[in-house]
């Protein structure tokens, strides 16, 4: 399938007990370009993204997007500092008893006891955060990869349906050409007598200057040379992308074989049909700016 540079996917899942979501956007570039950002305490995971990111597109200017949200998860434990409050049960029975006071020692007042409680976050499994992400990644990058597929199926039917008016405008150059030689003979031939005043005229002089005329002007060789890159373009087309790079490489030649018809055209009419087809095929290369 021919596949768009520009596309967008999303995938979402849950990783120890962490929401992640994974999005991808991209937009057309020359070269593959992968930026990746998510949360700097998962940072450990960017580099096996952006390698499973790389491994499935070949070119465009893609932004991976990684986003966690930990409000569901049981992300932290209170521990209790067995020692410390060892310590000062100790010392206030101590005083409990040095000074006759009453021993009113309760769950909450010993919990309130500076640092005999202590929150820490649970320890994150990072090997497997990663396989989670990655795997949610993989989802985000085929739902990704349908929204090119679909855009690069419109950008093959346009260049299609222009390859059938580039042909048709080409029979339109083929059909003409040889009229250009008869009209050239006949203004010869015309200026001719004019000069000789009626004295006659050489037919083969005129037939060896119109048909130096002829083979100046033949864009026979230009107009099969197209129709051949033509049908390399559909036989590219039918395959699946990469094939944006070779794409451009053949639209230069395509503009390369009507510049040259359009320099050897000595004909109003054929000048204005290679202006329209020249139309086209820059059409064709702004639209496959965006194969990858």
């Amino acid at each position: 399938m021919i596949k768009s540079m520009t596309g967008y996917g999303s995938a979402k899942g849950y990783v120890e007990d962490l929401k992640i979501t994974v999005e991808l956007k991209s937009v057309n570039n020359r070269y593959l370009d992968t930026s990746v950002r998510m949360p700097r305490n998962f940072i450990f995971a960017e580099d096996a993204v952006k390698s499973a990111v790389q491994a499935k597109i070949s070119r465009g200017k893609v932004d991976v997007f990684v986003s966690v949200d930990s409000s569901e998860s049981d992300g932290v434990v209170v521990r209790v500092n067995e020692a410390l409050l060892k310590s000062y049960l100790d010392a206030l029975r101590h005083i409990a008893g040095e000074y006759a006071l009453t021993d009113d020692l309760t769950v909450s007042s010993v919990s309130r006891l500076p640092d005999v409680l202590t929150i820490e976050k649970k320890d994150q499994d990072a090997e497997a955060i990663t396989a989670g992400i990655l795997e949610i990644t993989a989802r985000a990058i085929d739902d990704f990869d349908v929204m090119r597929e679909r855009e690069g199926q419109k950008l093959k039917d346009d260049v299609l349906s222009r390859l059938k008016t580039i042909e048709a405008l080409l029979s339109v150059v083929e059909r003409d050409a040889p009229k250009t030689v008869e009209d050239y003979r006949a203004r010869l031939r015309q200026k001719m007598e004019e000069v000789l005043n009626g004295a006659g005229v050489d037919e083969n002089r005129l037939l060896q200057e119109a048909a130096l005329y002829a083979d100046h002007i033949a864009v026979d060789e230009e107009t099969v040379r197209l129709r051949s890159h033509i049908a390399q373009l559909r036989t590219m087309l039918s395959g699946g992308s990469p094939i944006g790079r070779k794409i451009d490489f053949l639209i230069q030649e395509f503009n390369r074989e009507a510049n040259t018809i359009g320099s050897k055209c000595q004909n109003s009419d054929i000048a204005h049909t290679v202006v329209d087809l020249k139309s086209e095929i820059e059409k064709i290369r702004e639209q496959i700016q965006n194969i990858e």
